[in-house]
């Protein structure tokens, strides 16, 4: 083994290099990769790596376990934390977004190389979003991808899902999926333009592998041209869109409904939104 095929070391997150394409894997598949601080910083710390070493020229994002990714850790210490008050949630939600969460979406959307993402099961909130980086989205037949925001919690669709889903589907559909929290079968967003393709669950490992190496060989120069052509689109690029959605999620999270979401969440019942 080379030094470039030793892995790096980290806490949620997996990284192993092999000639010039990288293998990351969210490592949390006791809470189904969902993204907590320590993952947040190591993603954002990955893509850093990536972005750095001229050599690479291919990533593939994958989840351990049986899930991809089912969005951000909500549990006791996460943004549902009942020892911050409530006064201060919304400005802190706003915080983590625009100082952790969105650096790390941004960082691993303009990386020069192709981003290949194998979504391995469940893909809801954050992790819809985290799917949504990559270049090149395949997904197991089993999977699904859920917004869960506005249905659970009061909240809307952030880290960028609310500039992928309408230029990708088209913003009925898109509204659709946001508004009522309805999980999409992975045949269904490969039909819909969601995904690039949606493949048997055996296969899924072989197949993201053969798309990751045949672009590893391919023109790098000229991918990382078309990413940045393709990704900056009028009339909102993603860092303005990511900047209105701290705005707003931040105005969100201080509503009686999210305070709500939380009760419910906690509870394991029905929330009963009452709209302000």
């Amino acid at each position: 083994m080379s030094a470039a095929d030793v892995p790096m070391q980290f806490e949620a997150l997996l990284f192993e290099r092999s000639g010039n394409v990288v293998h990351v894997t969210l490592n949390r598949p006791d809470r189904l990769n969902a993204l907590n601080e320590t993952l947040i910083n190591e993603l954002t710390a990955a893509a850093a790596a990536i972005a750095a070493e001229p050599q690479i020229r291919a990533v593939l994002l994958t989840g351990a376990g049986r899930a991809f990714c089912a969005g951000a850790d909500v549990t006791s210490g996460g943004i549902m934390d009942e020892n911050r008050s409530e006064s201060g949630r919304g400005a802190s939600i706003g915080a983590s977004l625009r100082d952790a969460f969105n650096p790390m979406v941004s960082a691993w959307y303009h990386l020069r190389v192709p981003v290949v993402v194998a979504v391995n099961g469940i893909a809801a909130g954050a992790g819809v979003s985290l799917a949504l980086v990559g270049d090149i989205v395949l997904a197991a037949r089993s999977a699904t991808f859920a917004q869960l925001f506005a249905a659970k919690l009061g909240l809307m669709p952030d880290l960028g899902s609310t500039f992928h889903l309408p230029r990708l589907i088209g913003s009925a559909r898109a509204k659709g999926l946001a508004l009522l929290g309805d999980p999409l079968s992975a045949d269904a967003a490969a039909a819909w333009g969601l995904i690039w393709a949606a493949v048997d669950d055996a296969s899924l490992p072989a197949e993201a592998a053969a798309i990751l190496h045949r672009l590893a060989n391919g023109p790098t120069t000229a991918y990382a041209k078309i990413k940045a052509v393709m990704n900056e689109q009028l009339p909102r690029t993603l860092d303005e869109q990511l900047a209105l959605e701290a705005t707003l999620q931040a105005e969100l999270a201080d509503t009686d409904d999210f305070a709500e979401g939380v009760l419910a969440f906690r509870g394991k019942r029905a929330p009963q939104f009452k709209g302000r």
